[in-house]
């Protein structure tokens, strides 16, 4: 349980970095805000095959949402 809230700590403190940089465009924090996200509840719900195909949903659902 401690693991999981140092990681997820983690992903939140490098998603407001990531927002943070001015020479990312829109797509490109979305793709890795989206992956990270992913990966995390993917992890959370079915382990390490989870956290990959949860990457992976959750960057290609990142990128779509910010190209609208």
């Amino acid at each position: 349980m401690k693991t999981r809230l140092i990681a997820t700590m983690l992903a939140a403190a490098t998603l407001l970095g990531l927002g943070g940089c001015a020479s990312m465009d829109r797509e490109t924090t979305g793709t890795v805000g989206g992956a990270v996200v992913g990966g995390l509840l993917g992890n959370a719900i079915a382990g390490t095959g989870g956290a990959i195909v949860g990457g992976a949903a959750g960057a290609y659902v990142g990128n779509q949402a910010a190209k609208r």
